[in-house]
């Protein structure tokens, strides 16, 4: 059945029907007890979002939202909602056609970017996310690899982990430099961003800032999705320079009208929730299940490569040059457990994924660690 799966999302519709789901990357742990307090407000929350303006649920997200992020140069009028990241990265591509510009997008990544590039009719060309490693090195080698009109970086990146940030503020503004100095759009999708700022290593530094300063053409995506236990009820945000903006709201609005007030009133609960805990809720979780993993696999077939955030993935390379991801993720799902194969995050060249699965850890903590212990059992049950 796996093998005739055309991408990322149908494994995950599958793995949703699994006992061990280690597939998507939405939030299935359990409720922090100041998120419970939210959760016992809803009817209060419904009626409080009803008599409330739809333009000041509005402004009251976006202004806590960018709080909590650090981002205090953003002006809320250039920021446009959805109720789904893939939604902000359609108009992101709707843009590109109607413009007629090509995109660099970086390899691997999550699969629904370039699918949804494909779907408007826009053929991405690969970037490795190799060239953004030596923090000395990225310009040139982004003068070196990218022959197109824009690009398009995840930061930080899912499924590898990999940030910008771990450079500080420089592996930033290299990539700003050069597409200042090459004339390049600049698109990041920062959907995994809150974990940068969850992680003590890291942080964020106000990107904005940068990017309406230094006069690069940009849009910027950011989400909730991937954030907090929310049952898919989000929002994503939609940023992008003064230049570009007429244009791509006209696009935006073409899409949809607004967000739920609801979700809108929700939501931005639990961002102040999180600013009171300094992010916790989603810290602790995301660090215990990934330790629980490590632990699970050491010396087994599946080697932990560890990310530069501590996003809410965890990217595993397979040891034996023999085994291939797709065989062994078929065989895993015949014992209840479902992993990603790397196939489809090398949306271009599927067969270097064939070395690595992902694993998803944002799950309660008890039922990740049967999960992980059934992967074990799997794994060293391969080709016995």
């Amino acid at each position: 059945m796996t093998e005739q799966l055309l991408d990322l999302t149908q494994h995950e519709i599958e793995a949703l029907k699994t006992r061990f789901n280690l597939a998507d990357a939405h939030t299935h742990q359990q409720q922090s007890p100041g998120q419970q307090e939210i959760v016992a407000a809803l009817p209060a929350l419904w009626y409080e979002a009803e008599a409330t303006r739809q333009a000041d649920l509005e402004d009251r997200f976006k202004e806590v939202f960018f709080r909590l992020h650090g981002q205090h140069s953003v002006r809320a009028e250039s920021t446009m909602l959805s109720y789904a990241a893939s939604i902000s990265t359609l108009v992101a591509g709707m843009y590109l056609k109607r413009h007629d510009i090509s995109v660099s997008l970086v390899e691997p990544c999550f699969d629904n970017l370039p699918d949804v590039l494909h779907n408007v009719g826009v053929q991405p060309v690969p970037v490795p996310e190799d060239v953004l490693h030596d923090a000395d090195r990225i310009y040139e080698r982004l003068a070196a690899s990218v022959t197109t009109d824009a690009l398009f970086l995840v930061d930080p990146n899912n499924p590898t982990g990999f940030s910008l940030l771990s450079h500080g503020r420089k592996g930033f503004e290299e990539v700003v430099r050069y597409c200042v100095d090459h004339d390049k759009l600049f698109i990041v999708d920062l959907c995994f961003a809150a974990f940068a700022l969850a992680d003590p290593r890291f942080g964020r530094f106000d990107l904005y800032e940068l990017l309406d300063t230094s006069g690069v053409r940009y849009i910027a995506l950011e989400d909730t999705g991937k954030t907090w236990p929310l049952q898919d009820a989000k929002c994503a945000l939609l940023t992008c320079s003064r230049d570009l903006h007429e244009d791509v709201y006209n696009i935006h609005t073409s899409v949809l009208l607004d967000v739920s007030p609801f979700i809108l009133n929700f939501l931005s609960r639990y961002v102040e929730d999180s600013i009171e805990d300094g992010m916790a809720s989603v810290r602790d979780v995301i660090t215990r299940n990934r330790e629980a993993a490590q632990k699970a696999l050491a010396g087994s077939l599946l080697e932990h490569i560890e990310p530069a955030v501590n996003v809410s993935v965890a990217w595993f390379r397979i040891q034996d040059a023999n085994v291939k991801a797709t065989d062994l993720q078929r065989h895993l799902a015949q014992h209840e457990v479902y992993v990603l194969p790397g196939t489809f995050f090398f949306w271009n060249e599927p067969e270097r994924g064939e070395s690595y699965v992902r694993l998803a850890l944002a799950r309660d903590p008890g039922e990740f660690l049967a999960s992980v212990t059934r992967l074990r059992e799997a794994v060293d049950g391969y080709g016995a």
